[in-house]
């Protein structure tokens, strides 16, 4: 923010300040150059946040269930199980 600061005011006496002379380019360069400045600097700041690595478990225990909001336990399993079987040979006469 200092140097945005500093540009503004590089831009302003390059325009106003008058007569032109070797100044008005250095405030020129000022306005131009201190953007770049600052976004190098600001991006080689150090950063604030700590990234340490969460852990995958899970935090907050739920609730066990009442018995009114607990499904009825299945007499079968609900896992469908698909195993392919290899095909039969079929004769020349069946083709």
């Amino acid at each position: 923010m200092v140097m945005m600061a500093i540009r503004v005011v590089c831009f302003g006496l390059m325009v106003l300040v008058t007569p032109y002379g070797w100044y008005t380019w250095v405030f020129a360069a000022g306005a131009v150059f201190l953007p770049y400045i600052a976004v190098v600097i600001a991006n080689v700041g150090e950063d604030v946040v700590d990234t340490a690595a969460e852990s995958p478990e899970r935090t907050l225990a739920a609730p066990k269930p009442t018995e009114a909001e607990a499904p009825p336990p299945a007499a079968t399993p609900t896992v469908i199980r698909i195993a392919e079987s290899p095909r039969p040979e079929q004769s020349d006469s069946e083709r």
